[in-house]
């Protein structure tokens, strides 16, 4: 059986929630494009995505409009997160680990501004 990623890599790193988002696409995207992941694997991402554009829906928007919405995103959350978990395990971690080394570098670069500071004062009566 294959070996479990420890839970302590896919906890959200500091950056917010739409930086961990863009790290997740980046995972399935780079997972898609490895040979060492099953080709039939590759389709639950592709499935989950087609599912979001297509016409009919499991609960329809027309009775209730908001649930219509909320059950396209929970098909294509549950796709993507089965994906990951479905990958073998040592592929998903050589990814996320070259990905926070990128997001490091990258925070790095970010981390200095240089800048100025200019007190004024309030002339009004």
């Amino acid at each position: 059986m294959a070996k479990k990623i420890p839970t302590s890599l896919m906890k959200p790193t500091s950056g917010g929630m739409l930086k961990d988002l863009v790290m997740r696409i980046k995972l399935i995207l780079r997972l898609m494009g490895d040979r060492r992941v099953n080709f039939f694997l590759k389709f639950l991402p592709i499935a989950s995505l087609a599912y979001l554009f297509w016409p009919a829906d499991l609960i329809p928007g027309l009775v209730l409009p908001i649930i219509g919405a909320v059950d396209d995103a929970a098909i294509l959350w549950l796709g993507s997160y089965l994906f990951v978990e479905l990958c073998p395990p040592e592929v998903v971690q050589e990814h996320l680990e070259k990905l926070r080394q990128e997001r490091h570098n990258l925070d790095l670069d970010d981390e200095i501004v240089e800048g100025e500071a200019t007190d004024i004062e309030d002339d009004t009566p």
